[in-house]
C-alpha cells in the first residue's frame, strides 16, 4: 500500500484531511487515531507531527507526505515537492525594533531568534552574513524584549503579534510557504505504487476548487469573440441550438474571474449565462 503522512494537528491538519477526503480517500473520524487504512484505494495514512513528516519521507519510512514547504526546507530532509496544494500559505520574515536593521545585510554579528534554524542559516549563508542563530521552539516574538536576541525571523501573518511586542518587519521575505505534497528525493528511490493516482486525484481537486463550468448561448458569428474571452483549458464545447444561428457553449473558467467573464460575454451577445461548481475532474 502507498504510505502517506498527514499532519496530525496545527493549521495544516484540517485542510490536509479535507483535500484527501475530497480526493476520495477515507480519513480518520477522531484525532485520537494515529493511522488509518483505506483498502479500497490501497493507501495507509499516518498522522504525524508536521515537523517530522519530511524526515519520515526523506528516510523512506513513508512514501509521501503533506507538510509545509517551510518545514520541509528547515528539516534538510532528503525530500522534494511534487505538488503545491494551495493552502496553508505563510511568509517567513525578519522583524525587530524600529530602526535596528533595513535588510539582511545589516544583520552581521547580530543574534537572531527563530524556530526555523535550518531556513535561517541557509538564508544567511546565501547572503554572506555571519550572525548568531538562537533556536527557540515558540514565542519567538518575545526574544527581543527578553534580551535573548537582537532580531527575530518568524512566520508573519497579520503582524499584530509583532506590533504588540514592539517589533516591525524589515527587508525582503525570507520564504513564502504553502502546503506541499512531498516524496523522497534520493535518486535510488522508486516510484511508489499508487502515487500517480494520488497526484492525479489531488490535481483534480485543485482544478475543481479553482474553476467553474460556464454555459451560455450566443449567436454563431460571435463564437470567435467569445472564445477570446473564455478559451477554456483546451477549447470550448459548441453545440447548435434549435433556434437558427444560435449555439450553446460550455467552457471551464477560473472561479476568481467568473464574474468579469460573464460581464464580457454579455457585452458581446452572450445570454442565459450560468456557472456551476465542479466537484471532481481529471485534466
Amino acid at each position: 500500500m502507498l504510505r502517506v503522512a498527514v499532519p496530525n494537528k496545527g493549521s495544516l491538519s484540517e485542510a490536509a484531511t479535507e483535500i484527501l477526503a475530497e480526493a476520495g480517500y477515507r480519513q480518520r473520524r477522531t484525532t485520537k487515531d494515529l493511522s488509518l487504512t483505506d483498502p479500497d484505494n490501497g493507501v495507509e495514512f499516518y498522522y504525524l507531527r508536521p515537523r517530522d513528516i519530511a524526515v519520515y519521507v526523506g528516510e523512506g519510512t513513508l512514501d509521501v507526505g503533506i507538510s509545509g514547504r517551510d518545514l520541509v526546507l528547515d528539516s534538510h530532509a532528503d525530500a522534494e515537492t511534487i505538488l503545491e496544494l494551495g493552502f496553508g500559505g505563510s511568509t517567513f520574515r525578519f522583524a525587530g525594533r524600529p530602526g535596528v536593521a533595513r535588510s539582511v545585510k545589516d544583520l552581521e554579528g547580530k543574534r537572531i531568534a527563530t524556530s526555523f534554524a535550518g531556513i535561517l542559516s541557509d538564508h544567511l549563508a546565501e547572503n554572506g552574513v555571519k550572525a548568531s542563530v538562537v533556536k527557540l521552539d515558540g514565542a519567538v516574538e518575545s526574544a527581543v524584549q527578553l534580551g535573548v536576541a537582537d532580531v527575530i525571523a518568524d512566520v508573519v501573518e497579520t503582524g499584530t503579534t509583532l506590533r504588540q511586542a514592539g517589533l516591525e518587519v524589515f527587508g525582503d521575505p525570507i520564504l513564502k510557504s504553502e502546503a506541499v505534497l512531498i516524496k523522497r528525493h534520493s535518486a535510488a528511490a522508486e516510484q511508489p505504487n499508487g502515487l500517480e493516482q494520488l497526484v492525479r486525484r489531488l490535481e483534480g481537486v485543485l482544478v475543481a476548487r479553482n474553476y467553474v463550468m460556464m454555459d451560455y448561448d450566443i449567436r454563431a458569428e460571435a463564437v470567435e469573440a467569445a472564445n477570446a474571452v473564455a478559451p477554456g483549458l483546451e477549447s470550448p464545447t459548441v453545440s447548435p441550438l434549435h433556434r437558427e444561428g444560435w449555439v450553446a457553449v460550455r467552457v471551464m473558467v477560473p472561479r476568481a474571474e467568473a464574474q468579469r467573464i460573464m460581464d464580457q460575454l454579455w457585452e458581446i451577445g452572450g445570454r442565459a449565462i450560468l456557472t456551476t461548481d465542479i466537484h471532481a475532474c481529471r485534466i
